[in-house]
């Protein structure tokens, strides 16, 4: 059996980019509805290339950062393959943060410009980066302000020269998205074929900020080659080709939208579809529906909304073929659902983690539903993958409990200016541990049975208790908290909040959660908060969280549903 060779290594994301656009020409390479933009792949590389010459003329240069923190939106996409055209590093942010998350980021991560959209239901973006860089007004930008704003020189952020708004009206200091491209201009074609070609595929190209056990986010740094050959396997795992049409709901700032959604469209060919600029059930529907989508992707949740959903119509679904289902595990009646009304007869899951680029093992297309429902598939290719004893290091074997590690193509280079972390993380040999539990079938398939690590994983977002925890002990009134995760039937896992106040303090549950509102991610912020006089403790004194967990699991009836969901 010939071993296929993935045309992809020892490339750039701008090489692979140029090399579809060549290719696939006059296919179409993106389409938003919400947005009425459809582009083939020729416009899409030409639009690139703007953007790339923009990055340019404000001062980007080679290995330098740019944070970048909005919805699915044109700008985000194509400020993915622009950053990595120039030998920039693309820093995600979440759109859910709020001004302490960002502010963390955007110190932590170094970034030299924040390109951000407006605002996105309630969130206004402009007014929370203008509270955190205190440098910016929280005017708009009037006749009077200079049509290209000065360098900014922020006191807290020395690194930042410029904020840059993707879509909306800038406030005074920022710059808009036409007076970028248009000082672009000036950058001449040489000057961008320069800065291309000193582009190597094992740069850094790529910052995501993924949850830990403690302390807050970690940002983990892909490379080129990281992710095209993570894309590339995927694809192949799902048989893409350029007459697929991708229906990916899913958002950018994560590897499950900017890896396996762009890049594998990119690198096969295929037609990438943005339904909404956030999840939407009717619209992903619609999508769908009114534009024959052949794969479709989201995490359980995301496909339980849309069968629940009133417009929905299987027999308006019949093109799909595909996909990924991925983030938490899948109920067995939500995947024959997915496979007999939805027709996504050859969909797969995925198992990974931001570390790997993301994709460790998947499912194939001819799997039958009971390995996609039972087990995460089998390791991509030229992964390997052990499993061993969390306390002696042992590998062991088959049906045996152990931590899952991986070696090869995926692995990050490391948490940036986290040696410590990074040291954690990948061992002297070059495995990464994933702080997850998992046995591995005869038959070479791996099934996730829980986690070392103390993460939360609500509605495929990975919450680390830690960074709530730190959050709530600055509130006056709270002497202790405890963040755990407890099963719900919509989210797989939620939050629960223990709690243990000052003397004579006093707090409401409706008072946590205005204190949090607009500080957390409304994701982060505990559903569930008992105020509690002691916890459970260990001889050391350390808090037994699975003690925790197992109460609130008894006081709120959820035994069920703790049994559905380690299913």
């Amino acid at each position: 059996m010939t071993k296929t060779v993935p045309w992809v290594d020892g490339i750039t994301i701008g090489n692979m980019l140029r090399k579809s656009a060549e290719i696939h020409a006059e296919r179409e390479a993106v389409v938003f509805p919400e947005a009425a933009y459809r582009l083939t792949y020729r416009q899409f590389d030409d639009e690139v290339d703007r953007v790339s010459r923009g990055l340019i003329a404000l001062g980007v240069a080679h290995g330098e950062h740019v944070a970048v923190w909005g919805t699915n939106w044109p700008e985000w996409l194509l400020l993915q393959f622009a950053t990595a055209r120039i030998g920039a590093v693309m820093v995600t942010v979440n759109p859910a943060y709020r001004t302490s998350e960002l502010s963390y980021v955007l110190k932590q991560s170094d970034a030299v410009a924040l390109f951000l959209i407006d605002k996105f239901r309630k969130s206004n973006y402009l007014e929370m980066v203008a509270e955190c860089v205190d440098e910016l007004s929280h005017e708009e930008a009037g006749i009077a302000s200079p049509h290209i704003p000065e360098l900014l020189r922020s006191e807290k952020y020395p690194k930042l020269r410029r904020v840059v708004v993707m879509k909306g009206k800038p406030l005074a200091g920022m710059l808009g998205w036409r007076d970028f491209l248009d000082r672009g201009r000036a950058t001449a074609t040489e000057q961008l074929a320069e800065r291309e070609a000193a582009c190597r595929a094992g740069d850094p190209i790529n910052i995501q900020y993924t949850s830990g056990t403690t302390g807050f986010p970690k940002g983990a740094m892909l490379t080129h080659r990281n992710l095209l050959l993570n894309a590339f396997w995927i694809a192949d795992c799902m048989k893409l080709g350029e007459h697929d049409r991708m229906c990916v709901p899913v958002p950018f700032y994560h590897c499950f939208g900017c890896v396996l959604g762009v890049l594998c469209a990119a690198i096969t060919g295929a037609t990438l579809m943005i339904p909404a600029e956030h999840f939407d059930a009717e619209a992903t529907l619609r999508c769908i529906a009114a534009d024959d989508a052949t794969v479709i992707y989201g995490v359980p949740t995301m496909f339980i909304a849309m069968l629940n959903h009133p417009t929905f119509d299987k027999d308006k679904l019949t093109s799909l073929r595909t996909g990924i289902m991925a983030g938490s595990p899948c109920p067995i009646e939500i995947m024959k659902r997915v496979v007999n009304d939805m027709g996504a007869s050859e969909i797969t899951i995925a198992y990974g983690l931001t570390e790997a680029s993301p994709v460790i093992t998947q499912t194939r297309t001819d799997d039958p539903i009971e390995l996609r429902v039972t087990t995460v598939g089998r390791p991509l290719p030229d992964l390997q993958v052990k499993l061993v004893d969390p306390g002696t290091g042992e590998v062991l074997g088959d049906n045996q409990q152990g931590e899952l590690c991986t070696l090869g193509h995926g692995v990050m280079l490391g948490y940036y200016n986290m040696p410590e972390a990074t040291a954690l993380a990948i061992d002297a040999d070059g495995w990464l541990h994933s702080g997850d539990l998992a046995i591995r079938l005869p038959n070479g398939y791996y099934k996730i049975t829980g986690r070392i690590k103390d993460m939360i994983c609500r509605g495929g977002e990975n919450i680390y208790p830690r960074e709530i925890e730190e959050f709530l002990l600055g509130h006056p009134a709270i002497q202790d908290v405890a963040i755990v995760g407890v099963p719900d039937q919509k989210y797989v896992e939620d939050i629960a909040a223990w709690i243990k106040l000052k003397a004579d303090a006093a707090l409401t549950e409706d008072d946590l959660r205005t204190y949090c509102k607009g500080k957390l991610a409304h994701f982060k912020i505990p559903r569930y908060v008992r105020f509690v006089d002691a916890f459970p403790q260990t001889v050391t004194g350390k808090i037994q969280k699975f003690k925790i967990r197992d109460a609130m699991i008894k006081d709120l009836g959820l035994d069920d549903v703790a049994k559905t969901s380690m299913a």
